[in-house]
């Protein structure tokens, strides 16, 4: 199977169902943890997500977003094991991060983790996600819909992007600050206000 950006996860999983479990992964780095994992996470230890995060997670950036990743056991040494690595067995088993059931050592590894980073990472909206993917495409090779063409079409765009010319993502403040949602409801009941308005004086 080709893998590309488009490809569906459950489709990715079934790619990489035949790890070995062997802790080889696992011996050598943590795994990144999707905010939305942590949930799952934390409720399987018995833990709230706060305690999870400060016990057993760190905080770092991939490619401009802010990502949590498991920590290691190092020794001082600049890689390590997994926290949750126990022998060979992860202690996470029933609650893997996505990046651990797909980051395998198989025919469809590399490809599986471009389709992770390209889905999860990598913002086509934000400049400097986009500058920091280009520099990594330097010097690794991505999967189809994984190009800057293809995350960028706008030629003249991108060209911008790469050389600063637009610095940072248009971020709509209204929304971010959640004036958006009450402009609109306000917006909502005024636009009911005149229709009743014209009901009342017959011009409907």
């Amino acid at each position: 199977m080709k893998i590309t950006k488009e490809s569906p996860k459950k489709n990715i999983i079934e790619l990489t169902e035949n790890c070995k479990r062997c802790g080889h992964c696992c011996s050598y780095g943590g795994c990144y943890v999707l905010d939305e994992e942590t949930d799952r996470i934390a409720e399987f230890l018995k833990l709230d997500k706060d305690s999870l995060k400060e016990k057993y997670l760190e905080e770092t950036y991939l490619f401009n977003k802010k990502a949590y990743k498991t920590q290691i056991i190092s020794n001082d040494l600049p890689y390590g094991k997994c926290i949750f690595l126990n022998e060979k067995d992860c202690l996470l088993q029933e609650v893997k991060p996505l990046h651990c059931k797909i980051g395998i050592c198989s025919e469809h590894g590399n490809d599986t983790l471009e389709w992770y980073f390209l889905n999860y990472f990598v913002d086509p909206d934000d400049p400097e996600s986009i500058r920091q993917w280009a520099l990594r495409l330097e010097h690794k090779d991505t999967i189809p819909g994984g190009s800057l063409k293809e995350l960028i079409p706008d030629k003249e765009r991108l060209k911008k992007i790469l050389s600063y010319e637009i610095v940072k993502k248009d971020i709509d403040w209204d929304e971010v600050t959640g004036l958006g949602k009450l402009k609109r409801e306000i917006l909502e009941e005024e636009k009911k206000r005149k229709s009743k308005w014209k009901e009342k004086r017959g011009f409907t």
